[in-house]
């Protein structure tokens, strides 16, 4: 079980919490610790000294002093003129994610929340009543102010939460489990609000998915390789070593483990050809430095995930500190770092699918069709990959260049990283399209190296591809394959065909623990 607060989170771990693979509760050390912190509050509520967000107002109104008997209502009144969220509601899975990142932070102590209040959130998240979160009007600046207000409206029995498939009011799904709206203390709602989880929950998912397509690059890659007949000279350890960045040295060993033992290989050793475009034999340089991209992502949300980003922070009686945690620059930077790696991988993808198609190399028809005239054969499946080429290349304007000033001048530099990780999903989402009709294009070549063999585990991935498309011998309707393969990538079978035949598939990850 996995302990909130007290345990270290991982990107795995947050997601199988997600997915129900992993119980997650509050230790009794955690809850002593966080009822003190709330001791600390409800103290500081009592004496006459100013601290902001629990007895004064927030932003620009914070030398505004409230009083005792309104420092209640004063957090209900911050949730509510807070959720100005607009645009369609983030992913239930999304929404999810940020409820239990929010928990892990709250829970290590230093926010003076009550138990009562995460008692609460740790019932959504068990029986999965979600809050709907509007996808816009965050700047990342106090954090995520708008989405979090959005996600614990239902608290106080406002907003509205996806319960068993439909969307209902908040207070209807409370009434069906007799709860009753939370009545919230002192800081309450600004530990809440301030926050950088909407930020992280997107930074999560684009670890994970960014990962995935990291791996079916290589692979797919690789399949290319032998289809168009291309040298394994450019993956040769020795050359790597002679410039050792991790991702390259990474990606280089990966693809010589695929390509090793291949007759396909062994066939034209002598040709003669020289050289390779750079779309197959720059791989590892490419490749290598959209993962050492990610690793940076990876690296930064793992320290996030597990960092305390509301304001003011509890430290002891008599030390409560307001500063600026909740600054989403830390991970709106590496958003758009990943963000342009997944598109640049997308675009050499885009250049070896064309290349598929050229019939520059013997045996490989143009157009991937032996009969091409009366039927256009792949062609226009590269038309689909150069338009979320360009599509991506318009989503890469780094999110983090932008600061507008909010809060009457009070937050004068934000860091946008609400839009970054909105954008860097997106981007990813079209790399898993793009990758899928270069799988397509590929397995389709490598066909035409029959009766020749590859090695046993681009032969096995071969066979997985074709259990789920066929050889195409004549035009049909494309767009169902590419929906075939992109349902491939996104399972990950491809992953397991690999894994059973290559030992220590995972090491390069395992670097920073995998998650």
């Amino acid at each position: 079980m996995f302990k909130y607060g007290s345990d270290t989170l991982t990107t795995g771990k947050a997601l199988a919490i997600l997915r129900k693979e992993l119980k997650a509760g509050i230790s009794n050390k955690s809850r002593e610790k966080i009822s003190a912190s709330h001791n600390i509050v409800l103290e500081t509520v009592k004496k006459d000294k100013a601290v902001y967000g629990i007895n004064t107002g927030f932003g620009p109104l914070c030398d505004t002093i409230i009083s005792k008997n309104d420092t209640t209502e004063l957090q209900r009144k911050i949730l509510l003129s807070h959720s100005v969220g607009v645009g369609d509601s983030i992913d239930k899975e999304l929404a999810k994610l940020m409820l239990i990142l929010k928990m892990h932070s709250l829970c290590q102590g230093y926010s003076g929340i009550s138990l009562a209040v995460l008692d609460r959130i740790l019932w959504h998240i068990e029986e999965d009543v979600i809050p709907v979160v509007p996808e816009q009007g965050s700047v990342g600046a106090s954090g995520d102010l708008a989405p979090l207000s959005h996600l614990f409206l239902p608290l106080i029995g406002e907003g509205k939460v996806m319960y068993k498939n439909k969307t209902m009011n908040s207070s209807e799904a409370l009434k069906d489990h007799d709860l009753e709206p939370l009545k919230l203390h002192p800081k309450a709602g600004l530990a809440l609000i301030n926050g950088t989880q909407f930020i992280l929950a997107h930074a999560v998912m684009c670890v994970d998915k960014l990962y995935n397509c990291l791996s079916h690059a290589d692979i797919i890659g690789s399949l290319m390789i032998e289809g168009l007949m291309g040298s394994q000279m450019p993956f040769h350890e020795e050359l790597h070593k002679t410039r050792p960045f991790k991702g390259n040295i990474h990606v280089a060993q990966r693809i010589s483990q695929f390509l090793k033992d291949s007759q396909i290989g062994k066939s034209h050793m002598f040709c003669g050809k020289v050289q390779d475009p750079y779309s197959l034999r720059c791989m590892p340089q490419v490749h290598g430095s959209s993962r050492n991209a990610w690793l940076h992502l990876k690296e930064s949300v793992e320290t996030e995930m597990n960092s305390v980003t509301d304001n003011p922070v509890i430290i002891s009686e008599d030390l409560i500190i307001s500063g600026g945690s909740f600054h989403g620059q830390p991970l709106a930077l590496p958003l758009d770092y990943a963000c342009l790696a997944a598109a640049e991988l997308g675009s050499i993808s885009d250049r070896r699918t064309y290349l598929s198609l050229e019939g520059k190399y013997e045996g490989t028809p143009r157009l991937l069709f032996e009969d091409s005239g009366l039927n256009s054969g792949f062609m226009i499946l590269q038309y689909t990959s150069a338009a979320l080429v360009s599509e991506n290349k318009g989503l890469c304007f780094p999110s983090s260049a932008d600061s507008i000033p909010t809060s009457l001048g009070q937050e004068d530099h934000v860091s946008m990283g609400s839009i970054g990780g909105r954008k860097a999903l997106r981007v990813i989402d079209n790399l898993e399209k793009i990758l899928a009709i270069e799988l397509l294009c590929a397995a389709q070549a490598f066909d035409f190296r029959k009766p020749l063999l590859s090695s046993e585990v681009l032969d096995d991935v071969h066979d997985t591809i074709r259990e789920c498309v066929s050889f195409a011998s004549e035009d049909r309707i494309f767009s169902l394959d590419i929906e075939k393969a992109i349902e491939l990538i996104k399972e990950r079978e491809l992953l397991s065909t690999v894994a059973f035949h290559c030992e220590g598939f995972g090491d390069y990850d395992e670097l920073f623990e995998s998650y």
